[in-house]
């Protein structure tokens, strides 16, 4: 009798544990199909831009001025959206699409680049290739028209990733780039801005205007893209005049790879805009796909993460743009604007200035 009682318990045990086993085991089943269903390709390619974040606000926007900025926006997305849509690479797109707007006096790179102290144009740029991890970017150039261009030669055609100042011009012109005379980046608003910023210096006794609430928005105006193609390869870049009334040399986040730049075939590819002393500190763009790497979070929470604490924390402020290796969007940015586009491979276009409410 103690034999049956002793085997029929024995039964009983079994029968739990293995059916616990299958219980969990259907769980885990479940859950994981319930996270592999939120990573579904949203779209095949997509691109998106930005033209500098900070103190934008509608009622300090003229209409003719407004939509000046939204065309320029929408031909440079376009160039962009029309390499990828026909097959090209993402790397391509984006090199293509951050020229257009170089050349456009609007934004705070190329041709719109911001005075230094000195009087002078030093201009920044880098890009990555998500698939091999590849980076080239350059610093503190005067001479070169388009210092994306010249990021590009620096990652495919040399074994450095930046070159600075009066070397990088001297390979920009080994490399057959354009090389215009400096004054090619003077336009009358950018002098006008270094010109009262100089006086506000003055005004309050101050080594340094970068500190000023007043004009600490003349940081802003940086341009980049980000894009996904129809291979599945990331790219991002970024190009910026820098600081209106930077002194000795000073370089910011955009030619930094991991800061300005960052793109992993494995996660996303991101380009920032802001205060670049505070996005170097943060690793912005890096941190943004640590984030996705190793905890596990979606594009939409680490760009959250990144731009809403984290470097506000800090001090800092400014915004990024991203994408994901599942074509998932983000804009994300604490100003009060962000000059932006985006077009997905439906062809649908969103074009963005002040926060959502205000667009």
């Amino acid at each position: 009798m103690k034999n049956t009682l002793l085997l029929i318990a024995i039964f009983v045990l079994f029968s739990t544990c293995k059916n616990k086993e299958e219980l969990n085991a259907i769980s885990h089943k479940q859950h994981k199909t319930t996270v592999d269903s939120t990573k579904i390709k949203v779209n095949e390619f997509a691109i998106v831009i930005h033209g500098g974040a900070g103190t934008i606000l509608k009622k300090n926007m003229t209409p003719e001025d407004e939509a000046a900025y939204k065309a320029k926006l929408e031909e440079a997305i376009r160039i962009g959206h029309k390499i990828l849509s026909e097959g090209g690479s993402s790397l391509d797109a984006v090199e293509k699409t951050i020229t257009i707007l170089e050349d456009s006096p609007l934004f705070n790179a190329g041709k719109g680049a911001v005075f230094t102290h000195a009087e002078t144009n030093e201009l920044d740029a880098s890009i990555m290739d998500g698939k091999t991890l590849n980076a080239g970017a350059s610093a503190g150039t005067r001479t070169v028209k388009n210092p994306i261009n010249l990021a590009r030669a620096v990652m495919e055609n040399s074994p450095h990733v930046m070159l600075s100042g009066s070397g990088a011009e001297t390979f920009a012109q080994e490399q057959g780039l354009t090389i215009v005379d400096s004054t090619y980046f003077f336009t009358e608003n950018r002098f006008n801005s270094l010109k009262r910023v100089k006086e506000r210096e003055e005004e309050t006794n101050k080594k340094s205007a970068f500190y000023d609430g007043t004009i600490k928005d003349s940081k802003f105006g940086t341009v980049g893209c980000v894009a996904l193609d129809k291979n599945g390869n990331l790219a991002a870049g970024t190009s910026t005049g820098g600081m209106t009334n930077k002194r000795w040399g000073r370089i910011g986040d955009a030619p930094i790879i991991g800061a300005g730049t960052y793109a992993n075939n494995n996660t996303c590819a991101v380009s920032s805009t802001g205060w670049g002393e505070f996005f170097i500190r943060a690793m912005v763009a890096h941190d943004i796909s640590a984030l996705m790497d190793y905890k596990g979070l979606s594009l939409q929470a680490a760009a959250r993460e990144v731009i809403q604490k984290k470097v506000p924390e800090l001090g800092g402020d400014g915004g990024i743009i991203a994408v994901d290796k599942y074509g998932n969007l983000v804009m994300e940015f604490n100003t009060a604007g962000m000059y932006r586009a985006s077009m997905n491979d439906k062809g649908k276009l969103t074009i963005g200035i002040y926060k959502e409410n205000d667009n």
